[in-house]
């Protein structure tokens, strides 16, 4: 099953690094974001499987964008998984009080897991 997604940050050079990385590996980006008005509209655009949105998203919150992204929308968009550099033990809390479906640390994106966070039975062990 092919998944759809969204690739939310407001580094260029990340985006496409992962796009090209998650291509590969099955997931197919249908567009990227840079801010939250963008995600916004490319959320209802193109209806993404999921979203993989930057905590640190600029001058703007990816966490904030989660909850306006899932608020507003209805599933299957609703599917967000944050993302960071940083460690999830960085964020606390923050992470679990969100409306994401999960975590990964940007080292350690990847389709299968993607896939794991998604259950869709196809990720990789490990």
């Amino acid at each position: 099953m092919t998944i759809s997604c969204v690739i939310v940050d407001d580094n260029d050079r990340f985006l496409r690094a992962a796009g090209a990385l998650l291509e590969r590996e099955g997931i197919t980006v249908v567009a990227v974001a840079t801010n939250s008005e963008e995600a916004l509209r490319r959320a209802g655009e193109f209806r993404p499987d999921v979203l993989l949105v930057d905590i640190e998203l600029g001058q703007e919150s990816g966490l904030d964008l989660t909850r306006r992204l899932t608020a507003a929308a209805p599933a299957p968009w609703s599917r967000v998984i944050l993302m960071s550099a940083h460690s999830e033990d960085d964020f606390g809390g923050l992470i679990d009080a969100s409306p994401a479906l999960g975590f990964l640390a940007k080292p350690r994106l990847s389709g299968g897991a993607i896939r794991r966070l998604l259950g869709d039975g196809h990720g990789e062990p490990g």
